[in-house]
């Protein structure tokens, strides 16, 4: 397992603020309360614990398939069903969302190889990520791939009530390779997919994913 670089500056000033706030409370407390002392240390030790594990990259074999879409986080599917899409396409299609919650892996993989031929970041509000508007309304950062096959497929990286950081590495006309990485929510959160409706829909509502290796559909 190793760190992402997303997480350096956190996992720095969070390593400052552990090392002060224990010095400071061993001065204090240690002697004249020590089991006071170690409860809180404990604590400081646990909440330091999940900082670092927010930014973990664990080892895996992805899942490399041309006709296959695959989870693009790891998380809960929390949606599937067909909408009007509601940017860059104009026509009906499947959405499949998948909730991040604080505890999974945040780092975001692109779901197929191609070409992306649409990246926007837009402003928004900060609605928990389960909500059904948060799709649309909350900020949020959206990419177009266009496979090999002509056939398209839209990722929505969208922000909840903890996540107010969303990175995203792609840019209109750079080839990608499935699984690479395109970005990273800070503190979890929601991706959505916006599917052709002639794909075939691997998943069904409350099956956990795993980012670069669940397959979500087929083409």
């Amino acid at each position: 397992m190793t760190l992402h670089r997303e997480g350096k500056a956190t996992i720095t000033i969070s390593t400052i603020l552990f090392l002060i706030i224990s010095f400071v409370l061993y001065y204090f407390l240690y002697h004249a309360y020590p089991a006071i002392f170690w409860i809180l240390e404990i604590a400081l030790a646990v909440v330091f614990g999940l900082i670092i594990s927010f930014f973990r990259i664990p080892d895996r074999k992805y899942t490399i398939d041309s006709t296959a879409v695959i989870a693009p986080c790891d998380g809960k599917v929390v949606v599937i069903e067909e909408v009007q899409a509601d940017e860059y396409f104009d026509d009906r299609r499947i959405q499949v969302s998948i909730f991040m919650s604080p505890l999974n892996v945040h780092v975001n993989r692109n779901p197929v190889d191609g070409e992306i031929v649409y990246d926007q970041y837009h402003k928004g509000k900060y609605l928990v990520a389960w909500h059904p508007k948060s799709s649309t309304e909350n900020e949020r950062h959206s990419n177009v791939y266009r496979h090999s096959s002509g056939k398209e497929v839209l990722t929505k990286q969208i922000a909840g009530a903890l996540a107010k950081r969303i990175v995203n590495y792609n840019q209109v006309g750079s080839q990608v390779k499935q699984t690479g990485e395109m970005g990273f929510i800070k503190f979890g959160s929601r991706v959505d997919l916006l599917l052709p409706l002639d794909a075939t829909i691997n998943v069904k509502i409350g099956d956990v994913a795993v980012g670069g290796v669940t397959v979500v559909a087929h083409w």
